[in-house]
């Protein structure tokens, strides 16, 4: 299904019925990431959304941020009248579900973050090293003698940002404002009940961060999914299924 907010078009899917819960994927992903999960949650309302630029649903112009995907969130609750009774977020949409929850501007009865980015100790680090290296490979192919080797040069230079970056397309700019906003802040800031699930291989999110949102959020505990990794509700969809249900009801 789509609907539109915002002005962009997004796809959606709602499915069943019992208390509501709201899926929102990661970085490069999008809603079918959660499909191992559902056969395994048939007495709830699942419903599951393509983030703007990924998936079916349009891309947003570049000035976009973090607020700009709360707000859509939260303008997609409203319209289609939901009070949410878990609102779940892997990876980069658990960086949603963190600030829509800390600012107020989503409101949900528990949250659950699969994986969550935004609050890393290397942010602020790695931010950095992002901007400088992408600003440093666009700038040197802009001298003539480099003309030649522009491809190359910003292939070695993009290298070294990381796919995130590398695959983004349209959504460097977007990728870029996002990962400026460190959460630490945000997290001490959630109020409602929060279970956090971590893959003890997951390389991206590693489980220290997973710690360290577990420290930050008051009424949070945290559960650690053996031999899985950035994706655990893939890894063992029944088990993150089984949690969740429980934390749920």
């Amino acid at each position: 299904m789509k609907t539109i907010i915002n002005n962009l078009a997004i796809e959606y899917s709602d499915q069943g019925e019992g208390p509501i819960i709201l899926f929102l994927h990661g970085w490069q992903d999008n809603s079918r990431t959660f499909d191992p999960l559902i056969p395994f949650l048939p007495n709830f309302r699942v419903i599951r959304m393509d983030l703007p630029g990924f998936g079916n649903s349009e891309t947003p112009n570049a000035s976009w941020d973090l607020n700009g995907y709360v707000d859509l969130v939260k303008t997609f609750i409203k319209k289609l009248n939901l009070n949410i009774n878990a609102l779940i977020g892997h990876s980069f949409g658990g960086r949603i579900v963190i600030k829509g929850l800390a600012t107020k501007n989503i409101k949900a009865e528990k949250a659950v973050l699969i994986g969550s980015a935004g609050v890393s100790k290397t942010h602020i680090a790695k931010n950095l090293f992002f901007r400088l290296t992408a600003k440093v490979g666009k700038t040197l192919t802009l001298f003539p003698p480099l003309i030649f080797w522009r491809q190359k040069i910003k292939q070695k230079f993009y290298n070294q940002i990381g796919s995130d970056y590398l695959n983004a397309g349209a959504l460097r700019d977007i990728f870029l404002n996002t990962i400026r906003e460190d959460l630490t802040v945000a997290a001490k800031k959630i109020t409602v009940p929060t279970l956090l699930i971590w893959g003890d291989c997951d390389a991206q999110t590693p489980v220290n961060d997973g710690k360290k949102l577990n420290r930050l959020i008051n009424d949070s505990r945290l559960e650690i999914i053996t031999n899985a990794g950035h994706f655990p509700h893939r890894d063992n969809p029944q088990l993150i299924a089984e949690l969740i249900k429980n934390f749920i009801l």
